[in-house]
């Protein structure tokens, strides 16, 4: 019961945003209370399923180039002929995390103008930290006696490495990017400034109208979107440890 509950609470939560999502005017009641002087109630320029898709659009393109680049870093400086670049590496990783996003932004529209392109590159700087930290953790801490075993059958590095190092490092990487994954869908929304087709419109449109309904309904949104990737990765990173107990023992 203690497990069923949760559950099944997040099966409506996640049916609810859907709806919300899709049908924005079934909820109309629901958010007039917060809206003075008749604005309207449920954000009305543009398609919230658009701007949704559009944002998680923007979030896993960033993502994923974020991933390439993270864990190629790490497998570089985990070989004994990239060992030397690993300060280099960690200084280039942690660009994104010493600067706000908001400033990233700024530098990067007189280089590549407005729109998505900015907003991709302070997502991507932003993400890499935890993913490279992470794989290299992962890649570091490997049981030694399953990395000699696998050196003793035969293997060749690149055999070792896909085969042993990696998915051995795959529920520490999984955690890496879940948390890059949750920064960049809540860090997209300032991507609307620089006309980035984001959910941050909707914010943005509630703060310039003093409209609260709008800005509650893009911060609900985002939210309800960063809990259930959150949980979904979670769960993916639980089937991936078990798997590597079952693979170690």
């Amino acid at each position: 019961m203690k497990v069923f509950l949760p559950a099944a609470l997040r099966i409506v939560l996640l049916v609810l945003l859907v709806a919300f999502i899709v049908y924005p005017g079934w909820f109309e009641p629901l958010f007039k209370p917060l809206t003075e002087n008749n604005a309207p109630a449920i954000y009305n320029q543009g398609s919230l399923l658009s701007l949704t898709l559009q944002h998680l659009g923007t979030v896993a393109v960033a993502t994923i180039a974020a991933i390439v680049v993270a864990i190629s870093l790490a497998i570089l400086v985990t070989r004994p002929f990239g060992a030397e670049f690993l300060p280099l590496s960690r200084s280039l990783v942690n660009i994104g995390q010493t600067f706000p996003p908001v400033a990233v932004l700024a530098l990067a529209v007189p280089a590549v103008g407005f729109g998505e392109k900015p907003t991709l590159i302070a997502l991507f700087l932003y993400g890499l930290l935890p993913i490279f930290e992470n794989a290299l953790t992962g890649l570091t801490t490997l049981p030694a006696n399953v990395v000699e075993a696998a050196r003793g059958a035969g293997m060749t590095n690149r055999q070792k490495l896909l085969r042993v190092e990696l998915p051995l490092s795959l529920p520490v990487i999984l955690a890496g990017i879940r948390l890059s994954v949750v920064i960049s869908l809540a860090t997209a929304t300032i991507g609307s400034t620089v006309a980035a087709k984001t959910l941050g419109e909707v914010i943005i449109a509630g703060l310039i109208s003093n409209n609260l309904a709008f800005v509650v309904q893009g911060g609900l949104i985002v939210a309800g979107l960063a809990v259930f990737i959150y949980d979904g990765l979670m769960a993916l990173e639980r089937v991936a440890a078990r798997r590597m107990g079952q693979t170690v023992s």
